[in-house]
């Protein structure tokens, strides 16, 4: 019989401490494996095919960041990054790397379950169609205009989802940023609006004069068909 439990690879140097998030991420029902080199990261991930990642920054033979990128380059599995300083959290978000989450050292090892355990659900969220020639599939963060895919990170994709299944209705950069990222950490305004403008511009690529993502001067932003 095949174990259908969710799969979650750690990455992470220090064996304690994975090997305790192991025994946690295991208790809550989770299949895991635990990698100490990141030489070896890309790989597994192909080979193995995990559902969702923690990804430590500061690794030995290779580091998360060009680890990450590589895995972005044949797939979009959730990943979490992991890091023992505040400030590099802010670096990272600046970059628009598209994680899915970011944990600082020390951690708490039941928060980062739960954590992942409301990502998995929400990329398990059931796919909609939407009519206007945007197909969005939630489970794979896959979104397609007339068969052909647009290549979103996982920030543009929920900005896009969220403001799609709220047509028409405006919200502004804080409210956006309550439904990309899990926690409550501040995010600077530029952020969404970086992240706004790379979603606009794939989005005209595809489909040449569209104008999905609308700004409303001094509010914020809505989706408009």
């Amino acid at each position: 019989m095949s174990d259908t439990r969710k799969f979650v690879l750690v990455v992470e140097d220090e064996p304690t401490l994975s090997a305790i998030l192991c025994e946690y991420l295991e208790h809550a029902g989770f299949r895991t494996k635990s990698l100490e080199d990141g030489a070896q990261v890309v790989n597994t991930v192909k080979q193995l095919a995990p559902d969702l990642i923690i990804l430590d920054l500061m690794l030995p033979n290779k580091n998360g960041l060009d680890i990450y990128r590589e895995i972005r380059l044949f797939s979009q599995v959730p990943v979490i990054m992991a890091t023992a300083k505040v400030e590099e959290i802010d670096r990272l978000i600046g970059l628009e790397l598209g994680a899915d989450d970011y944990i600082c050292k020390p951690y708490s090892t039941r928060e980062v379950v739960v954590r992942v355990k409301n990502i998995l659900r929400r990329n398990d969220a059931p796919t909609f169609v939407p009519e206007d020639g945007l197909k969005i599939e939630e489970l794979s963060m896959t979104v397609l205009y007339r068969q052909q895919r647009i290549p979103l990170t996982p920030a543009e994709f929920k900005i896009l989802a969220f403001l799609h299944k709220n047509a028409s209705k405006i919200y502004s950069r804080e409210q956006l940023m309550d439904n990309i990222y899990s926690d409550n950490r501040v995010v600077a305004d530029r952020a969404i609006d970086s992240h706004i403008k790379n979603l606009r511009k794939k989005l005209a690529e595809a489909s040449p004069g569209s104008d999905y993502i609308k700004s409303v001067y001094g509010v914020g932003y809505k989706f408009d068909d």
